[in-house]
């Protein structure tokens, strides 16, 4: 079994990532194009609403396990593997991208429930499922 500091570190990374898929599809919300925008525009901004009220469970959680919860844009740049969007691309390109950074976000989030406490767990767990259906419903956007 894991240690707090352990599981905070993994549930850190896990934060990162949220971040910086939450400041992305945002970003696509202003940006997206096209004759689909209504629609793309309405379902990014649910997803982005979505993920910034988790960001403050993930966050608290942390500080539940005793650890600094990880703040600014440096300190998640060093923990997140997800790049930057490009708004310059069609609203194919953002729906593709988006669904392959929600795919990674479900395995950042099962590598960090690995021996974490029950209560992580779940949390992890929420997350997992929110991500899958988000990166579902991205995918059947896609036409």
């Amino acid at each position: 079994m894991s240690s707090d500091t352990d599981n905070a570190r993994a549930v850190s990374k896990l934060l990162a990532d949220t971040y910086a898929v939450y400041l992305k599809t945002h970003g696509y919300h202003w940006n997206v194009r096209g004759p689909n925008f209504a629609s793309l525009h309405q379902l990014f901004m649910t997803q982005y609403t979505e993920m910034w009220a988790a960001i403050d469970v993930i966050a608290e959680r942390i500080r539940a396990l005793g650890e600094l919860a990880p703040q600014g844009y440096g300190a998640f740049g060093n923990l997140s593997s997800i790049r930057d969007g490009d708004p310059e691309q069609d609203a194919q390109g953002m729906l593709r991208e988006l669904a392959a950074d929600h795919a990674a976000l479900v395995a950042t989030a099962k590598v960090a429930r690995e021996g974490a406490d029950d209560v992580t767990a779940s949390l992890i767990d929420d997350r997992i499922d929110a991500h899958q259906k988000h990166a579902w419903m991205l995918k059947a956007s896609l036409g």
